[in-house]
């Protein structure tokens, strides 16, 4: 019996024997796997930086996307409503001498409320006359030669152009001052004879 109890501890110790070495040896790895490792372990964090780089980049613009849209959603809708204020404000002009007319009167104040609506929608009009000519905001419809104003200066608007939030939605038609040419004036007579001669 003590044999066969000295046995049975014999195995029992030679089989955890066997267990802890065969969990040392599948620990140690071999001299090459073991230098590919950090290289390994940095090629994986570089990955997940650049994807979590990515991804946040792509919510920013995912965020700005949806701002612009709530923003300028109602543009189209805005740019058909324009003629509308034209054709009110060149019935108030037109009417200029019967201001104490109650349809000048309504008219004024259907107006005024329509501007005032869509001014809370970020519609605001650009101011034209008498300001200097910005291609950006102004669109030139012809050039009047003018003694007594700046050049390049906005001295008539046909048209008024008006900004959404930060956006142009239409530019205002004018007209541009330019200085009178003050060189020598040529008679037709001359200008024939220049004509002749090329």
């Amino acid at each position: 019996m003590k044999k066969r109890k000295l046995n049975e501890n014999q195995l029992i110790s030679d089989k955890k024997e066997a267990e802890v070495e065969s969990t040392e040896t599948a620990h140690e790895l071999p001299v090459d796997e073991k230098d590919q490792l950090p290289t390994e372990l940095q090629e994986i964090n570089d990955k997940y930086v650049r994807l979590y780089a990515e991804f946040e980049n792509y919510k920013k613009k995912i965020n700005k996307d949806k701002e612009e849209l709530v923003r300028y959603g109602n543009e189209s809708l805005i740019l058909d409503l324009l003629p509308v204020i034209d054709n009110l404000e060149m019935a108030l002009k037109h009417s200029s001498q019967d201001q104490n007319t109650g349809i000048v009167q309504g008219v004024e104040i259907t107006l005024k409320e329509f501007q005032r609506v869509l001014e809370k929608f970020g519609l605001s009009p650009i101011d034209a006359a008498g300001k200097h000519f910005d291609p950006s905001v102004h669109h030139a419809m012809t050039q009047v030669e003018r003694d007594n104003v700046d050049e390049k200066t906005v001295v008539e608007e046909f048209r008024k152009g008006y900004m959404l939030w930060d956006k142009v939605l239409r530019p205002s038609l004018v007209a541009v001052s330019k200085k009178p040419f003050k060189g020598q004036e040529k008679t037709d007579e001359q200008l024939e004879i220049i004509e002749e001669e090329s």
